[in-house]
């Protein structure tokens, strides 16, 4: 079969969809909300160079991480045999944050390596100063184990060592097992997909195809930034508080589109922070590359050819750049969020009738953990929260934005496994930002404690609003408070403390910004 453009939509499809099936996998096969429910994991398929082929429709931030992820797990080792799983979470050899664990298996053909599944999972306690593994840091050594690429299996066989380490420095060791094997589960249909693949079509068709899907992607993206008038635009916003301290810190952006190829510079961005909100350099990129897919009206296909016509660059010893071992825990979350506004805030001088107002640009980050009827428990969750309005109508209300694609955790399931309430869980009214077109609305959602607990708080948007666009106002700031003793606490937005057995969590998320003048 030669390569043509019904059989490239063909293996595109085929090959998304064994990262697709492996999420299925993965989800059904996990043991916590966090990944069930809540979907906070990605699985894609890599070719034998390392270059991603296809990414199921998962979470954003993982889009220019992951990669980075098995490039080092493939460096890490001489050989693969069949049956190999690598796992790490190093943050500074391609991950994230340690919580997000990767796993990476070779797929042979004829005795030779020519494919890798790989998966990425958000495991809800990894250690650390405290559960949930997000905690207020200030090096990275305080957020949990750090694996460096190890190999979890052997040939088929498990490395018992290794599962036990990484298992008991967690607070919840049953079920990290349990979210461990599920990854393993779906490596295992990945890689018996991909085989039934190579079997149907031979290696070398299917390798004629990745490789014309992945120069596919690189043209339809360079046809995206040919669109865009050339030119340079900048556009600067702020996180507000490391943990630490509450202080502006910065971030800008400074885009050149010249031609097919742009330039993303982050010179100017705040210095490597104390606290947990520095993001590594494959963060910034996933932000960066996730805004430029946007601006595609086709469906781009996700894998390596799609980043090349974007360079990005981040400044050394930076926020956007830190040095180990800078504490990261939420640079994932918080600051991925804010580089995306960023981003397209410098996009929309570029395309003014076209980009949407800022999202609520946090995810709301909770954790909590204690003991219950003799038995730890770890919870983690990001709530919604608000969508910008754009040219084109309202926002979307109560739904995540942006670099996470999560759900909100099912109140049922919530309380079914977990020593919590949730006493309110409604829209925030009147909390988008007005406009031409109004910012979609935040979310309330007010939890009680029926054992005492610790908790964590890591949110954006308390301090500086979701901007509006062409005229429209911004949506409104979050709030974060806690009732003792029937009387409220305001509490800024990165908060930890232990709270007792009837206390009370108000988390209310921010709106998004309206977009234009009525």
């Amino acid at each position: 079969m030669p390569v043509d453009p019904i059989s490239l939509e063909v293996f595109k499809n085929l090959f998304a969809s064994v990262a697709e099936e492996m999420g299925v996998t993965l989800q059904r096969a996990s043991f916590s909300p966090n990944i069930k429910e809540r979907l906070d994991f990605s699985c894609a398929v890599f070719d034998a160079q390392a270059r991603m082929v296809a990414q199921a429709a998962h979470i954003p931030v993982h889009l220019g991480s992951m990669p980075a992820s098995v490039e080092h797990a493939v460096k890490a080792f001489d050989s693969f045999q069949e049956g190999d799983v690598i796992v790490l979470n190093d943050p500074y050899h391609g991950g994230t944050h340690l919580p997000d664990i990767t796993m990476v298996s070779p797929v042979f053909a004829g005795g030779e390596l020519v494919y890798f599944v790989a998966s990425r999972a958000h495991h809800a306690d990894v250690g650390g100063m405290s559960p949930g593994s997000l905690p207020l840091s200030t090096e990275l050594y305080q957020e949990g184990i750090i694996i460096p690429p190890l190999k979890l299996m052997y040939s088929g066989w498990i490395n018992e060592g290794a599962l036990a380490l990484i298992t008991a420095n967690s607070r919840a060791p049953e079920e990290r097992l349990g979210d461990l094997e599920a990854q393993m589960a779906a490596h295992r249909v990945g890689a018996h997909r991909l085989r039934e693949l190579l079997i149907k079509h031979g290696v070398e068709q299917v390798a004629e195809h990745a490789e014309a899907l992945l120069d596919y992607s690189r043209r339809m993206t360079e046809a995206v930034i040919e669109a865009l008038p050339d030119g340079v635009y900048c556009f600067n916003d702020a996180l507000e508080g490391d943990g630490q301290a509450e202080f502006r810190i910065p971030i800008q952006a400074t885009i050149t589109v010249q031609g097919s190829q742009m330039t993303v510079d982050f010179a100017g961005s705040a210095p490597q922070v104390a606290g947990n909100l520095n993001a590594v350099e494959a963060i910034v990129r996933s932000a960066t590359w996730y805004c430029v897919r946007l601006l595609a009206e086709d469906d781009v296909p996700v894998n390596h050819g799609c980043f090349l016509p974007v360079t990005v660059i981040t400044p050394k010893h930076s926020l956007l750049n830190p040095d180990f071992p800078a504490a990261v825990a939420v640079g994932n979350t918080e600051t991925g969020q804010r580089i995306t506004d960023v981003v397209l805030g410098a996009l929309a001088q570029a395309l003014p009738e076209r980009i949407p107002a800022a999202s609520q640009g946090t995810m709301n980050n909770f954790t909590c953990g204690g003991t219950w009827d003799g038995r730890a428990f770890v919870y983690y969750e990001t709530i919604a929260g608000g969508h910008g309005a754009g040219p084109l109508g309202d926002g979307i209300s109560g739904r995540h934005s942006h670099m996470t694609n999560t759900r909100n955790t099912p109140v049922e399931a919530l309380e079914y496994a977990l020593p919590l309430q949730v006493m309110e869980y409604c829209l925030r009214d009147g909390s988008g930002g007005s406009g031409k077109y109004q910012g979609g609305e935040g979310i309330r959602r007010v939890y009680r404690f029926l054992t005492s607990a610790t908790i964590t708080l890591n949110t954006e948007r308390r301090i500086y609003e979701p901007y509006g666009l062409r005229g429209g106002k911004p949506g409104a700031k979050g709030r974060n408070a806690i009732i003792r003793n029937h009387r409220a606490q305001e509490v800024g937005g990165k908060y930890t403390a232990q709270v007792d057995r009837g206390d009370r969590l108000i988390i209310e998320t921010p709106g998004g910004g309206g977009w234009g003048k009525r």
